[in-house]
């Protein structure tokens, strides 16, 4: 199974190249602390789940072809990551004495994931492009092979964002993350960051 292996190798690539998926883990796990950085890692992993299973259907097909179904996700996407960036400029500018990791529901951070992965028009043709790569030419029917490389796409993302967050949770407490004035700041980069996210996503082309 050589083409397993091939496929392994070449997401472990991609995932060294950081994205939204690894900023929000890593936000997230400082904010709300481990569980809440599983939990967000789990919300980005459903969302490519849903992303392999459209593929499968030929769902993200109608994205690549039709321009308005293209455009109406992407700005959709763009516009609840600058929502977020906004919500977390106006709203930590306000709290700034709240410890982290305090009154974090992690049920939000999942949903907050599931939500950017899912409004991400170029994840879903990422699946289209990437997944057919990897299928053989052989007696297994080629929807069961799709859905075995989107699966293990994403127990590989599940590991990866768990092992960041035990990374960023130990980092953090090493560099002392955890005072007042140092919130303030991170979270105004984290806001900032989102904000520009969403224009980049917004400013994308279908080609």
């Amino acid at each position: 199974m050589l083409f397993v292996g091939t496929f392994i190798v070449v997401v472990l690539l991609l995932f060294l190249i950081p994205g939204p998926a690894v900023f929000l883990t890593i936000s997230q796990t400082i904010k709300g602390g481990k569980k809440n950085g599983i939990v967000t890692g789990l919300g980005i992993a459903v969302g490519d789940l849903l992303h392999t299973c459209a593929s499968v259907l030929g769902l993200s097909a109608i994205l690549m072809t039709s321009a308005l179904a293209f455009e109406i996700v992407k700005y959709l996407g763009a516009a609840y990551l600058i929502y977020l960036g906004i919500s977390t400029l106006i709203d930590k500018s306000k709290k700034v004495e709240k410890p982290i990791g305090k009154n974090v529901k992690t049920n939000g951070s999942f949903h907050q994931a599931l939500l950017i992965e899912l409004l991400n028009p170029k994840t879903s043709l990422f699946f289209l492009a990437f997944l057919p790569q990897f299928v053989q030419n052989n007696s297994t029917p080629v929807t069961i092979q799709l859905l075995l490389l989107g699966l293990t796409f994403v127990l590989m993302s599940i590991i990866y964002t768990t092992i960041l967050v035990f990374l960023t949770s130990t980092l953090g407490n090493k560099l002392i993350i955890k005072s007042t004035q140092s919130t303030k700041w991170l979270e105004k980069v984290v806001g900032i960051v989102y904000i520009g996210l969403g224009l980049k996503l917004a400013l994308q082309t279908q080609e």
